[in-house]
């Protein structure tokens, strides 16, 4: 049996393998279908399939595919047919569901799929079970299609968000990158210590680790409160990035639209896919035997809003922008021309835009708002965030009783309405000095609360309202027990049961007096935080950066999980001095690949569904290529910089015989472009698919990329100013492990050579 098919694996890289996949536009989808005649034992025997590689993986009947059950009566199993294999010989076969007796194989020869055709005539499977005596009979339906790169990016995308069978555009999921288990090879578990603490060097104190810190005190130091000497010592104040961009403002006005956020655990449907506008394209990699992999070519192409199928559509489109100082932003096409015309005709307080959190107490409001800040930060938007707790403990103090909060206490009202307009006037005194998005933390839980910001916004800022809900009572008790033990209000309360006893008190104040906003312009995040299944309610929502902020907020979410960046291991153009090309590994490089392949397997041994990230580099894909038992995606948004003219060239040889622009780009590291390249900030915009990407993943992601890139991507995560990102040390074969949860997010490193 399988003496079918399998070309030659050396030859995978032929000519003649490219053309084939170009051929009819897409990859061979097969789909196979057996619908029983006969209900006798259905409920007992599972339908199989088995054959040559990579179908099903081998001839060996216990790892034989199981099929799905599609109907009462039809079972299906789907699969891509990579470029490198032209004939498919196959067999099913039925297991017993409750027991181990033998499997029972269907009669007859193999069946041969070749080029998309099935050779020989059609015909039923038939089983002969309990010793010949009963015949058990499947009518078979074998399709196959050529499917576009889209179609197929769309539905591994949905496989990898649900891991378990759903439908895109009737496509069933596909099982991609289906790599051999086999040995590491030169790699064995000796190469690498079981104690991966061995590994770990310091990390950059400017760095992710002030995810350890309470949120609120990383915010802004009330400067009101400063020049009035209420208090002596200001704590903790947030870093001021540079500022880079102008509001960019659309016309496109959203009214009581509704966002479904899908549920991971239910079937996952087509209008759930979030798509990019670039087509991208998809085909098994072909470079080295064995680099099976799934290439997704995201482009830079704008993301869709992930919504409802009733709902109004909902684009959010992507901005690189260039110092505010300019009139102009550095982008490109309708993005730059939106920008100019809202500068020149929009209204003067569309340019600045307040983000004013509403919900109850430990409800995840300084979280969601410190992430939102670190990511329009990155993106170069001017952004701070005001916490109204922090202005009321430093005027005021920490020493405040649930009493203070009661909603009949009018001293208690008039206090803290007092730090609340503070925080206000303070944010828009900054936006007036031109800052862009300023962001106020707090309950503003009542809403002649709410109105009193409106009125102090009013012809000088753009204010919506971001209210968050949860329902979940776990959730929330978790949030409680971290506030007593992190915030401020509770540092001088030993006895942790009385400040929770108290807390509860405030919570339970706030309660009573809650209002739901319903006025103005608002976004609601409905049981998010979780990250299984919630909605967001947007409402009387108009602009470019509202709607990319309604985006950010559809697809991020607490789930726990780690993010391993590392650069490729050395490249012989890393030897060289040469910048950009797409070598291959030097020596060192390879024995790295190998040592993170042991350390990959190790770190990540309990976490099944994770996966790797590469660019369409070959260095990347090699240093990933030992790397078994994981799904490969390749993002040419991941591939390096882009050199121009200068690529393949040392910086000796560009300061020799390129001195105007050697001297240009050690002036402006982060805005300079090469001749016919990218600059820093052009590889910030083609990031944004993966961050958005990132922070959508529940399992845990290693990213395979090049120093800029990394950079970049770091930059995100550790909320380092843009200024910086171009001088962030990202070392060759050092791993940097990036924790993200619900207390923010934390870095560690290992250096494996």
């Amino acid at each position: 049996m399988g003496t079918g098919s399998s070309k030659n694996p050396d030859c995978s890289s032929s000519h003649g393998s490219d053309d084939r996949e170009d051929q009819g536009g897409g990859q061979l989808y097969v789909s196979l279908k057996m619908e029983e005649n006969s209900y006798l034992l259905k409920s007992e025997l599972i339908p199989h399939v088995y054959g040559s590689v990579p179908l099903v993986g081998s001839w060996d009947p216990s790892k034989a595919l199981a099929m799905e059950r599609e109907s009462s009566s039809m079972w299906e199993l789907s699969f891509v047919v990579p470029p490198n294999h032209e004939t498919l010989d196959f067999k099913f076969l039925l297991k017993p569901k409750y027991s181990n007796s033998p499997c029972v194989v269907e009669e007859g020869p193999n069946r041969l799929l070749t080029g998309g055709t099935l050779q020989g005539d059609a015909r039923s499977a038939v089983f002969r079970l309990s010793g010949g005596e009963v015949l058990l009979e499947y009518r078979v339906f074998i399709k196959a299609d050529r499917v576009s790169p889209f179609d197929l990016a769309a539905s591994w995308r949905a496989y990898q968000e649900n891991l378990q069978p759903s439908t895109v555009r009737g496509i069933p999921d596909v099982s991609m990158n289906s790599v051999p288990e086999s040995g590491t090879e030169n790699c064995s578990s000796a190469s690498l210590e079981l104690d991966l603490e061995h590994y770990v060097v310091p990390a950059p104190t400017t760095s992710a680790n002030s995810g350890l810190l309470y949120a609120a005190n990383m915010t802004e130091t009330p400067r009101s409160l400063s020049h009035a000497n209420a208090f002596s010592k200001a704590a903790g104040g947030a870093s001021h990035p540079v500022s880079i961009g102008v509001p960019t403002e659309r016309p496109a006005t959203i009214k009581e639209m509704e966002v479904i956020v899908p549920d991971p655990t239910i079937v996952y449907s087509s209008s759930g896919i979030v798509e990019s506008k670039s087509v991208g394209t998809l085909s098994s990699l072909q470079k080295q035997d064995g680099q099976r992999g799934l290439f997704v070519d995201r482009g830079v192409g704008s993301p869709r809003l992930v919504k409802s199928p009733s709902l109004t559509t909902f684009t959010v489109d992507q901005n690189v922008h260039s110092e505010a100082k300019d009139p102009i932003p550095a982008a490109a096409g309708a993005v730059a021309a939106a920008a100019v015309a809202d500068q020149m005709l929009g209204p003067k307080e569309d340019r600045h835009l307040a983000i004013v959190l509403v919900g109850l107490p430990a409800r995840g409001k300084t979280f969601t708002a410190a992430k939102l800040t670190r990511y329009l930060r990155w993106l170069g938007h001017d952004t701070k965030h005001f916490n109204v707790g922090k202005y009321r403990r430093l005027k005021l103090g920490t020493n405040q009783s649930a009493d203070f909060f009661r909603g009949d206490n009018p001293e208690g009202i008039e206090a803290r309405n007092e730090v609340a307009a503070l925080a206000m006037e303070d944010m828009i005194a900054w936006m007036q000095e031109g800052g862009q998005v300023g962001i106020f933390d707090a309950t503003n839980s009542s809403r002649k609360r709410r109105n009193m910001l409106m009125r102090m916004a009013e012809g000088k800022c753009k204010i919506f309202f971001l209210e968050t809900i949860c329902n979940d009572r776990q959730i929330i008790e978790r949030n409680i027990r971290l506030k007593i033990q992190q915030s401020p209000d509770y540092a001088e309360e030993p006895d942790f049961e009385a400040g929770y006893r108290d807390f509860r008190s405030r919570l339970d104040n706030y309660e009573k007096v809650y209002e739901t906003v319903e006025e103005g312009s608002y976004i609601k995040m409905i049981d998010m935080v979780s990250g299984h299944g919630g909605q967001i309610q947007v409402n009387n929502i108009s602009g470019y950066l509202p709607g990319r902020i309604v985006f950010f907020l559809v697809n991020t979410h607490l789930t726990p999980r780690p993010i391993l960046l590392t650069r490729h291991g050395e490249s012989r153009d890393n030897v060289r001095g040469r910048i950009g090309g797409d070598s291959v590994l030097s020596d060192t490089g390879e024995v790295y690949a190998k040592k993170l392949a042991n350390f990959v397997e190790k770190r990540l041994k309990n976490e099944r569904a994770a996966s790797i990230w590469t660019s369409t580099l070959q260095r990347t894909i090699l240093t990933a290529n030992p790397i078994v038992g994981f799904p490969k995606i390749q993002w040419r948004a991941l591939d390096e910089i882009n050199a121009g003219v200068c690529d393949g060239m040392t910086y000796e040889e560009i300061k020799k015989n390129m001195p105007d622009e050697y001297e240009s780009r050690k002036k402006d590291k982060l805005r300079y472009r090469y001749p016919r390249g990218e600059s820093y900030l052009d590889v910030i915009q083609r990031l944004e698919p993966v961050i958005i990407e990132l922070e959508r993943q529940r399992a845990p992601v290693v990213v395979i990329s090049h120093q800029a890139v990394l950079r970049a991507l770091y930059a995100y995560f550790a909320d380092r100013p843009l200024k910086e990102i171009p001088h962030i040390e990202v070392p060759l074969h050092t791993i940097i492990e990036i924790q993200m949860g619900v207390s923010g997010v934390q870095e560690k490193r290992y250096k494996l050579m």
